[in-house]
């Protein structure tokens, strides 16, 4: 199961701790964010305390309106619980009796001086992307246009080259050989491992820096996938697709991504080809299908 470490939300987000035990080993496994609100109040039914509990304003105010024996009753039972960890936001006071049952039951605690709303997204955004679904694909995988493309292929297909012609023409790299791909809001959303960030391999001549040679405007740190290439080698047996049907999809992670097969030979200007193919997928996006054009055309011929 994806989890993230607590110390890695941590430095991530940028809390400050209260009560940080250097033991702890919380683990996170939900992107959900609980405002412990009823719970404070006394109910502890279906309480979720397998995730980040954040307190706010309205948390806060109200547990200050309770009698002293009936605040420490209720911190007593929430800390009781194995939350991974406690944040009061707003940069609100942590009091003693907050950290008491804290230290008591083992329980991080942290602090921000960000607003409530406002750290409930961040929070939900970083843990939805690190918990995410997640696979590596061998391939290519670039910005042509606006459009996120992959290109795959066997290897010595030309997937390389064929990308470095597209940056050379003015698109950008997101990743290429290994491109970690993740499954974000029914999309998937591409990046590079750290490893290989920037770098691109060409038989011949080795490794190459894109960011160096082309600029920083030739790369890119991510990108959601959007249409799929895959490169082979020309077979004079097999019927190629002449008018654009819909009907080829890549599965990755369970979502279809609409993909087209190019076949490669000597003479075939591939980068071209790809790039008419991102303009075509934009020109659909906006309501313009060259086939049901043609179809149109030839039924009223018809």
């Amino acid at each position: 199961m994806q989890y993230v470490k607590l110390e890695d939300l941590v430095s991530n987000i940028g809390l400050e701790p209260v009560y940080y035990p250097l033991d702890i080993q919380s683990r996170i496994y939900t992107s959900e964010i609980v405002r412990p609100g009823l719970q404070i109040a006394g109910y502890f039914d279906w309480f979720s305390f397998e995730r980040v509990q954040i307190i706010g304003k309205t948390e806060w105010y109200y547990l200050k309106t309770l009698d002293e024996d009936i605040q420490k009753e209720r911190l007593d039972k929430l800390f009781s619980y194995p939350i991974p960890a406690l944040i009061v936001a707003n940069d609100m006071e942590v009091d003693d009796t907050m950290i008491f049952y804290a230290k008591k039951y083992n329980r991080p605690v942290f602090k921000t001086e960000a607003k409530t709303d406002k750290l409930v997204n961040i929070m939900i955004n970083y843990l939805e992307e690190e918990l995410a679904e997640e696979t590596t694909k061998h391939g290519v995988c670039l910005e042509v246009f606006g459009v996120g493309v992959f290109i795959k292929g066997k290897s010595g297909i030309g997937k390389s080259e064929t990308s470095l012609e597209l940056i050379n023409r003015g698109h950008r790299l997101i990743a290429d050989d290994a491109v970690i791909i993740k499954k974000m809001d029914n999309g998937l959303k591409a990046t590079c491992p750290e490893l290989t960030q920037h770098l691109m391999e060409i038989r011949g001549i080795g490794i190459l820096d894109i960011k160096h040679l082309f600029g920083v405007g030739s790369i890119k740190l991510e990108q959601y996938i959007e249409l799929g290439i895959e490169l082979e080698d020309w077979d004079e047996t097999k019927e190629y697709d002449r008018i654009g049907s819909d009907d080829y999809f890549f599965e990755i992670l369970g979502i279809n991504v609409p993909a087209i097969v190019i076949p490669v030979k000597p003479g075939r200007n591939i980068s071209a080809i790809i790039e008419i193919a991102a303009k075509n997928y934009r020109q659909k996006l906006l309501g313009y299908n060259p086939l049901e054009m043609y179809n149109k055309r030839f039924r009223s011929l018809i």
